[in-house]
């Protein structure tokens, strides 16, 4: 006889389950240890008893060898019992195998995370983090400033260094600050923010999501500025340096208003004798370097990186 084990994710909306799931739990009597399971009350609307047990792994793959039996494993919230269900689910595995006729144990899917699920489990710490910790319920936007800068650039530094093993890790700081930010905001919360960045990635790539044809880069790229410079107008925003971030480092700041600025038609003489003795060099460098296809600040970067490891070297000997 089966011990079938129905799994299902928190990061389903409950109730929401596969064919077979459904098939499986009107099998046999169903069992659980999890009384919070997030299944029960539609399962119970649905006419299937669930008992909610002990965890025993040897009472239950006994209780399957005599007959067919059914168990709901765990799916409550984050921080809740699911690791325990995976060890009390090893420990079944150790019993049946300990056994001179053990049960087929099958697993049934409930349910099935989609790409970018795991996502929810963040939105929802960050919420509990929001009500019950003190240090994050007093955060602002501003006081998060520092903190979304210094993600920034370590991930920044990894992928410089080439640590791409590191960048997941770092990748999930600079979410945490995106998350903690849509959390922090009024008026708006985080499936605001990725509706609204999903539309504006749908609404400049037209050639993908429309009936526009994009054959190289270089046409996409000439869409996409198009379709920036109609969004401008359509704000109100006459200028192609709008909405360019004036605080960024000054490397940076200055060759993307070079970039904007070519890309609007303004003439090169515009950039002509910019500034004053050493600024006027930087800026005029900052403009050979985009007409090179450099990088300003990523060459300075690696400059700096250059010497930096020069002078450890010295400092070794």
């Amino acid at each position: 006889m089966p011990l079938v084990v129905v799994t299902t994710s928190p990061r389903v909306a409950p109730g929401l389950l596969s064919h077979q799931a459904w098939q499986a739990l009107r099998s046999g009597p169903v069992l659980t240890g999890d009384a919070a399971q997030p299944q029960l009350p539609y399962l119970a609307e649905a006419g299937i008893e669930v008992e909610v047990v002990e965890p025993d792994p040897r009472a239950l793959v006994a209780r399957a060898a005599a007959g067919t039996v059914v168990w709901l494993a765990s799916a409550s919230e984050i921080g809740g019992p699911e690791k325990d269900d995976e060890e009390f689910m090893r420990a079944v595995g150790h019993a049946a195998v300990a056994m001179a006729d053990p049960p087929l144990i099958e697993v049934v899917p409930g349910s099935y995370d989609l790409p970018g699920a795991r996502v929810l489990d963040l939105v929802a710490v960050m919420d509990r983090l929001r009500a019950e910790c003190p240090w994050d319920r007093k955060q602002t936007h501003e006081s998060l400033v520092p903190y979304l800068l210094e993600e920034a650039y370590e991930v920044l530094e990894t992928i410089e260094e080439g640590d791409y093993p590191a960048l997941r890790e770092e990748l999930g700081d600079l979410l945490l600050q995106v998350v903690f930010h849509a959390r922090v905001a009024e008026g708006f919360d985080m499936d605001d923010v990725a509706a609204g960045i999903v539309e504006k990635l749908v609404r400049r790539h037209p050639h993908v999501f429309g009936s526009v044809r994009a054959e190289s880069a270089d046409e996409v790229n000439d869409n996409w500025e198009a379709i920036k410079k109609a969004e401008r107008a359509a704000k109100g925003r006459e200028s192609a340096l709008d909405g360019v971030p004036m605080g960024q480092p000054a490397l940076s700041l200055a060759a993307q208003l070079l970039r904007r600025a070519e890309r609007s038609g303004a003439p090169e003489s515009l950039a002509a004798g910019i500034g004053q003795g050493v600024a006027r060099e930087l800026f005029d460098l900052v403009r050979r370097a985009g007409e090179a296809g450099l990088d300003p600040e990523a060459e300075l970067r690696a400059a700096a990186r250059d010497y930096r490891d020069r002078v450890r070297a010295w400092e070794s000997r």
